[in-house]
């Protein structure tokens, strides 16, 4: 690798509830190299730090190239205002107060090759955010709400081009109410998008109908794949069967994502809407006509309907977004 490619990559790390994706990014956001692996299920942020400082080391070793030295992460939850803490990402193992996941990231990373790394921290949906309306599906679109279906279902704001923070925590569209006093959901609160839409909200309720009774094939494809969790290809497969179950059961999540989505729309008169995340991503374009048909009902300008699409950088959003911090 020549010294300047080296010298203008930088490393970016999308970590989700179900898989670390590092990448090696270099200018226009393309990707020089890349490593992935699952997240780490127990032993807390040290367990996850070791995996995130693996990804990198590997995600380097595929470009051909040092760690660069500058290093962005894209997280769930929120980030401080000096971009080194988060907060509130439940959906990681030991995550329940504040981690300095910067700091911890940059330490395990001198450890082995002896040199400084600057470490900053995004919001995981934000930041992928970042690199659609640059890089990907946002980019003809003056404004645009991302919905990141995954683990738990994230969200995000351009406005003008530009994305739209609030005090902080704006966007997130997994905790739009679309049932007052309905299901728990994993935040604590009650009738939220994710209720009923994210994955580990939506697995959760398979396993507890499975108990009861209902016939699925979830669980044995998943068994089939190795799989611990119903991950998106283990939905992705059983919707692909036939399964009466999954088909129930992301049917509702459509919904529920299509009642947000219409809020967000009738709140703000957005020009379009980006799906993204695991889920999104993997279930693809039919599963975005869907979401498209299902808010249909609740706009209030129904005759101007926004446009939505699926992620254009796919897997690779987050990574790249990250890299852009």
């Amino acid at each position: 690798m020549s010294a300047s490619r080296s010298q203008n990559s930088r490393a970016g790390i999308d970590l989700g509830g179900t898989k670390i994706q590092a990448a090696i990014v270099g200018d226009a956001g393309t990707v020089l190299g890349s490593a992935r692996c699952a997240t780490p299920v127990e032993g807390g942020p040290a367990s996850i730090v070791t995996a995130l400082a693996e990804m990198v080391r590997e995600a380097a070793k595929s470009a051909g190239t040092p760690i660069p030295a500058r290093v962005g992460i894209g997280t769930p939850g929120s980030v401080d205002a000096r971009r080194e803490g988060v907060t509130g990402a439940r959906n990681l193992s030991g995550f329940d107060g504040v981690v300095p996941l910067a700091t911890l990231l940059a330490a395990e990373l001198r450890s082995r090759d002896d040199a400084r790394h600057q470490v900053v921290l995004g919001n995981d949906v934000g930041v992928a955010l970042d690199a659609e309306a640059r890089f990907g599906a946002g980019a003809d679109l003056g404004s645009f709400i991302g919905i990141w279906w995954g683990t738990g279902v994230g969200g995000g704001v351009v406005l003008r081009g530009e994305r739209w923070s609030g005090r902080g925590a704006a966007g997130e569209i997994g905790h739009v109410v679309v049932a007052m006093g309905g299901r728990l959901c994993p935040c604590g609160r009650k009738g939220c998008v994710e209720a009923y839409a994210g994955r580990r909200a939506v697995e959760e309720r398979a396993r507890r109908l499975r108990d009861r009774g209902a016939r699925t094939k979830l669980f044995k494809i998943a068994a089939k794949k190795d799989k611990t969790r119903l991950t998106s290809g283990v939905w992705a497969d059983a919707l692909e069967d036939g399964d009466e179950l999954a088909e129930r059961l992301i049917g509702r999540a459509v919904h529920a994502l299509a009642a947000g989505a219409a809020s967000a729309v009738n709140l703000l008169d957005v020009e379009g809407v980006v799906i993204g995340g695991g889920l999104g991503t993997r279930l693809g374009e039919p599963y975005a006509e869907r979401i498209a048909a299902a808010m249909q009902p609740h706009l209030f300008r129904d005759e101007r309907p926004p446009v939505v699409r699926v992620s254009k950088l796919g897997d690779f959003g987050g990574a790249i977004g990250a890299a852009m911090l």
